[in-house]
Parts: C-alpha cells; structure tokens; sequence
C-alpha cells in the first residue's frame, strides 16, 4: 500500500509546492467566481476530527467538499468513542478505512501525529497548538493576489510566539521572506524553529522595530484556546503589543494587516486597523476556502491538480 501524504506543517511541502498550492488556490477561486463546475472528489468523504470549537476552519473544510462534489462528516469527542477515551490509534486506523482523508483540529500536535502515523490515508493539520499551517495557504494566498510574490518581503508578527507565529516561520523559510517577531519576554516561539530559520527570523522586543518599513503585519489573540485561564496574566505581558494606527503608520506605505481571526478589537488590534483600508482579514478568511481545496486536490486527486512533479 502506498504510504499517504500527510499535511501537519508546512514542512511537509517544498517551496515550489507551496507556490503551486498558492497559484492553484487563485484558479480554483476564479472558476468557483465564475461559477464553473469542477468535481474532481466526486464519491470522495472527509472526515474532520474537531477537538477544538471552530468557524472558519469547519465550514471552509465542508464547504470545499460539497464544492468539489465530495462530502464531509464532522465528528467531535461528544459524538465519537475517543470521548470515551479509544486510543488515538484505533480511531485512526478505522476511520482511514471509512474515508478519503482526515482532518485534525486539537490541542496537542502528537495527536496529529499518532493519527496520521496509523492512518492509510492523508491527514490534515487543521490546527494544533503548535501549528496552523492551513492558515498560512490562505494569508499567503491573499498577499499574493493583493501585492504579488512575497519573496524579498518583510513581514511582522506581532504578539504570541504562538502556532500561527511557527507556521510563519516555516512559510517564511520556505517562500524566501524576511520575519520580525515583536514578543514579550516569556512568549517567544520554540527555540527549535528559531534555530532552524537562522537569519530568516529576528526576534526583538520593540512593536515598532518589527513593524518599521514592514510589507505584512500580522497578530493573533493574545490568549488562544486552551488558554483562558491566564487571560488577564497575559493581557498584561501583552498590552504593549497592540496593532493600531500609530503602529501600522511605521510599516510600509502599502502594507497589508492580516488576523486569523476570531479578533479582539481593542486587544492585539484597534477597530481603526482591523475594519480600515489596509486590512485584508475577509480576504484572508474567503482564502480558507479556495486554499484548501487547493489542498485537498493536491492530496487527493494529484493527476488534476498540475501540480509540479
């Protein structure tokens, strides 16, 4: 049995597949814009796994099935045995059975892992506590279609040394970009992906430093799920690090502002910056879509996809 392709970090694709995930991603939502017909995942099902609440990442997945002719189930531990404590294994290994593909969303990135070790088919990140590499198909395919190819780029980040701040280390290794990371002491990203990123990546304590003459700027909550409870310890280590006007004003005169999304306004970003004319948020979130059916035809039906050989 061919071993699947797995998607649980962008490590998991090269550069010039992660160009292409972008490109296609861009043709797949011009012909869904001219409401051309595409089925390539007819009679195909996606399970999606969620262990964590989700919006955009749930109906992105579901919606990109129906929209390729496929179908998608969605399963949570209140409706499956693994709330009932089955091994992360066994669930793997029967579902991978029953379905085409299986997407993740969950606490630990070892669960990603373990399923995707005991699964016969592909397994997709669609978000751990380390990772959200989804995410980063569609911000990167949203900077492409508003400024062109980010290679050369500079991009801050802003806030938590989080999952979506690895996932931006990872895109910046793998599509050529510069990454300044704005972070309270105590929050840094792993040491590990500091380390492999070398000069790619700075780290410095100063929003401004980061942001000054930036091309992107992008944050993220301050407390992501799971996190709750340090809420008010973290809004504390953080409140220095929030994007509004003043800060935007030192990045570049054409510079985007970007959120995974859900915001809140007032914390890591002002309402002025989220809803102004630099932000591209609902472009960034549209981009789940198109970017991960781009995606999906990439791990499932790779003869349609043109993807580079």
């Amino acid at each position: 049995m061919k071993t699947p392709r797995h998607f649980l970090t962008l490590r998991d694709i090269d550069p010039q597949e992660f160009r292409h995930l972008i490109q296609r991603g861009q043709e797949l939502k011009a012909m869904h814009a001219e409401g051309r017909t595409y089925l390539p995942l007819q009679q195909k099902v996606l399970a999606m796994v969620f262990e964590k609440s989700s919006t955009r990442t749930r109906v992105s997945f579901e919606a990109a099935m129906v929209q390729f002719g496929g179908s998608a189930i969605f399963l949570s531990p209140r409706d499956t045995q693994l709330g009932r404590g089955e091994p992360v294994a066994d669930t793997a290994r029967v579902l991978s059975r029953m379905v085409d593909a299986i997407m993740v969303r969950t606490f630990a990135h070892e669960t990603l892992e373990e399923f995707a070790a005991h699964s016969q088919v592909p397994v997709i990140n669609g978000l751990s506590d380390q990772y959200h590499p989804c995410q980063l198909l569609a911000d990167m395919m949203t900077y492409f279609e508003h400024r062109g190819d980010i290679r050369g780029r500079t991009v801050a980040w802003v806030g938590d040394g989080n999952n979506m701040c690895h996932s931006y280390i990872n895109a910046a290794c793998l599509l050529d970009f510069q990454l300044r990371i704005a972070v309270p002491e105590g929050y840094e990203p792993a040491a590990d992906l500091l380390a492999a990123a070398g000069e790619r990546v700075q780290v410095v304590r100063d929003p401004q430093a980061a942001v000054a003459d930036a091309d992107l700027v992008v944050t993220d909550v301050w407390a992501s799920m799971g996190q709750e409870e340090e809420n008010n310890r973290r809004r504390q280590a953080f409140q220095e690090y929030q994007v509004d006007e003043v800060l935007m004003g030192t990045a570049a005169p054409d510079a985007l502002f970007m959120h995974c999304l859900p915001a809140h306004r007032g914390e890591e970003v002002s309402a002025a910056v989220i809803d102004g004319p630099r932000s591209v948020v609902w472009d960034e979130a549209e981009n789940r879509l198109h970017a991960q059916k781009a995606l999906l035809e990439f791990l499932l039906a790779p003869a349609l996809s043109g993807q580079p050989c």
